[in-house]
């Protein structure tokens, strides 16, 4: 397969450097911008449009130890400002992710953050140390653990959404992986406070810290008087859960300014259209932003996005990503 084209740019000179590592050098991307999990397949698809090496880092839908079919259709249905989707974690498994997937990302050379999920945290752990084994690792910049992903061990909750069973997750996928992995505990905004999650996540071994997931939500048609997808419920994403993104993203990077949770990077997520959305989220705190459901429509939108946030840097005077970084707390 050929590459496409490079996609063209008239970005400033702005470096847009930034660090996803556990400690300063670690995992060095040449800029912030990421797919979200599930928005973008895993790779050749959107490789049609962009050379996928562009992305600061291309992050995975996300995958569970056995092959799994998903919930029922219909699985999608469109909101005023966004789409509710119930598609149940459909994936081919690890060892299938590993030899195809995984492995025709590292072919293209891309940088890759795995997004790993479970019923249980026995599974959680399988996983990661069964990619921890590929011979592909060392495209893997770091492991986004999808703990907001429903937990089928304890009757359809979500980890996230509990301090201890968040931290019984972190603790045993960092036991799988080796020390120096960037491991990303992926929050929900369902919860009454995101700062206890985030402590109890990061006490037991995350590394960092993405948010959000998708909230939950419901569309009913009302020709047939009933709920429109499949699965009733669904994860709300697009525009309409952006400031809730803001907000925990704020909330969670004023807890680390006052000591109360240690420094650790953060990725942005929810409802990022264009390079002012992200730059919104990197100044209330995250380092690096993930593009979602915009790709659905618009799928040159991550190197677009990028683009427009460097004009969004220069514009403010900023020189690089790292000195926006949390920049609204200063003011």
């Amino acid at each position: 397969m050929t590459n496409p084209p490079v996609a063209a740019t008239t970005a400033p000179p702005v470096d847009l450097r930034v660090d996803i590592g556990p400690v300063p050098g670690a995992a060095v991307l040449p800029n912030p911008l990421m797919t979200a999990s599930g928005c973008a397949a895993n790779g050749p698809e959107l490789h049609r449009f962009f050379d996928v090496r562009e992305l600061g880092s291309f992050v995975t839908k996300s995958v569970m130890r056995e092959p799994r079919s998903g919930r029922g259709t219909p699985r999608m249905a469109e909101t005023p400002s966004g789409m509710l989707n119930s598609i149940g974690l459909q994936g081919p498994g690890i060892e299938a992710f590993v030899a195809n997937d995984l492995a025709w990302l590292a072919a293209h050379d891309a940088r890759v953050l795995v997004s790993i999920a479970g019923g249980s945290g026995t599974e959680f752990a399988e996983v990661a140390a069964l990619l921890a084994a590929s011979p592909h690792f060392d495209h893997v910049v770091g492991v986004e653990v999808n703990i907001s992903c429903p937990n089928v061990a304890n009757r359809g909750q979500v980890f996230a959404c509990d301090p201890g069973a968040s931290a019984r997750v972190m603790t045993l996928v960092r036991e799988a992986l080796p020390r120096d992995t960037p491991i990303i505990a992926k929050l929900s905004p369902d919860v009454t406070d995101i700062v206890d999650i985030a402590a109890a996540c990061l006490k037991a071994g995350a590394t960092g810290l993405t948010m959000i997931n998708t909230t939950l939500g419901m569309v009913i048609d009302l020709d047939r008087m009933r709920p429109q997808v499949a699965g009733v419920t669904g994860g709300l994403s697009g525009p309409a859960i952006r400031p809730m993104a803001v907000r925990a993203v704020w909330q969670v990077r004023s807890a680390m300014r006052e000591g109360r949770i240690p420094t650790v990077p953060i990725i942005g997520v929810g409802g990022v259209r264009t390079g002012r959305d992200a730059m919104e989220l990197i100044v209330a705190g995250a380092t690096a932003v993930q593009v979602g459901t915009v790709v659905f429509n618009d799928p040159l939108a991550p190197v677009r996005v990028r683009d427009e946030l460097a004009h969004e840097l220069a514009a403010r005077g900023f020189g690089s990503v790292r000195d926006a970084v949390g920049a609204a707390h200063r003011g």
